[in-house]
């Protein structure tokens, strides 16, 4: 069809569905967050200014649990560490990992079939710095019903497991806000006790805004921190005040409306004239569809996009055009860049994407991470007396 602009508000409809556009809601986990921060009395946890431009590549290694397509993993080798291995289950998804990180190892499958120490000495028993990944959340969040009994729910003691074969010197493990709250917070102090038993005593809890960080996208994420040497637990701090947040146009708006580049997953759902039409009603906030009000919602200019997901095809609507927005707009709008190719179709691409870390908030987390290993590295055959107003101790093995 001819790729033609539709206006938002066509003719008399103009005034009547401005009337009904929605703000923009960029604080969902607000109260999650400060209820941690007002509880919290962490010693262990910090916030420290990171500056990339100091900091040179390492030879720090990881393995990335549950990687899905490799947002943390990309994220990692941005801040210069060397990725070990990777464990997926989903064989699209691993696929795309294998794809983009050749120099990587990886395990297609249940973890549970993943023997971390036959692997480690197959490839040379090599020092593992840190560990990081992100159990499923299906029944985490806290948008949509959340069942505490899910089995999903617990593979976080598979990460565990791995992390006590493998002993890290640093592990971070990444989920939605709402596993902070499920259960009355149980599903959390059982997470902290699990670490706590394997030799991670000192568990530090934050949930990072990933628009903070440069991210042209509100993704909120809580990130459990611990190591095993008494260390602190480094998080970096927000980079961007909310006003400063960069806007959703900043990431896409060189891409073609309406011409799709297979190439790099610049591809999107066909509509029909009709269909656009429908479209070009939405007001920015809104929803195609009353009964599923998360798909077909369009996205608001000037503002960072609302958090990206799949649903089976209904993804946002373009902030501006009447279509919803391609598998590589979504990748913009998680930082990954134009040469991270996602494999499968269009919409395993789009639920990949969508189920992925913003590889710009995983790079500022190794940008953190960074001096206190090389702090680890530099007294790793010695105990350094360190005062206790500093925080620090080391314990090294």
């Amino acid at each position: 069809m001819k790729a033609t602009q539709l206006s938002f508000f066509p003719n008399h409809e103009e005034q009547e569905l401005s009337k009904k556009t929605k703000k923009a809601k960029l604080g969902r986990y607000e109260r999650i967050q400060r209820e941690l921060e007002q509880n919290d009395c962490d010693p262990y946890k910090i916030f420290v200014e990171i500056n990339s431009q100091s900091l040179s590549p390492s030879n720090y290694t990881f393995v990335d649990l549950f990687c899905g397509a490799g947002g943390i993993t990309q994220g990692l080798v941005q801040a210069g560490f060397q990725p070990l291995a990777s464990v997926e289950v989903n064989a699209i998804a691993s696929a795309t990992h294998v794809k983009n990180f050749p120099q990587c190892h990886h395990f297609c499958g249940d973890i549970e079939n993943f023997s971390s120490q036959n692997w480690l000495r197959e490839i040379g028993s090599p020092e593992v710095h840190l560990v990081v990944g992100g159990p499923p959340c299906q029944g985490f969040s806290i948008a949509g019903k959340r069942d505490p009994k899910d089995p999903r729910n617990r593979l976080f003691y598979e990460f565990v497991r791995v992390v006590s074969e493998m002993r890290p010197w640093y592990v971070v493990m990444e989920n939605v806000p709402g596993i902070l709250t499920i259960q009355n917070g149980d599903v959390k102090e059982a997470i902290i006790e699990a670490f706590q038993s394997i030799g991670y005593p000192n568990v530090s809890i934050a949930i990072l805004e990933s628009a903070a960080y440069g991210v042209p996208q509100i993704r909120p994420r809580v990130i459990f921190i611990a190591n095993r040497f008494g260390m602190q637990n480094p998080y970096p701090k927000p980079q961007l005040l909310p006003e400063e947040y960069k806007p959703i146009e900043s990431a896409i708006s060189d891409l073609p409306a309406y011409t799709p580049i297979p190439e790099i997953n610049h591809q999107w759902t066909k509509h029909s004239p009709e269909y656009m039409e429908r479209i070009a009603k939405v007001p920015p906030g809104g929803s195609l569809y009353e009964k599923y009000v998360d798909a077909f919602k369009r996205q608001y200019p000037g503002k960072p996009s609302m958090t990206v997901k799949e649903n089976h095809g209904g993804t946002h609507i373009h902030p501006y055009l009447n279509r919803v927005i391609s598998a590589r707009e979504m990748a913009r709008l998680q930082t990954f860049p134009d040469t991270f190719i996602f494999e499968g179709s269009m919409k395993k691409a789009m639920w990949q994407i969508g189920n992925a870390v913003p590889p710009r908030l995983a790079e500022c987390i190794g940008f953190a991470l960074v001096p206190y290993l090389n702090d680890i590295a530099l007294n790793r055959k010695s105990i350094v007396n360190v005062s206790r107003s500093e925080q620090i101790q080391l314990a090294f093995d």
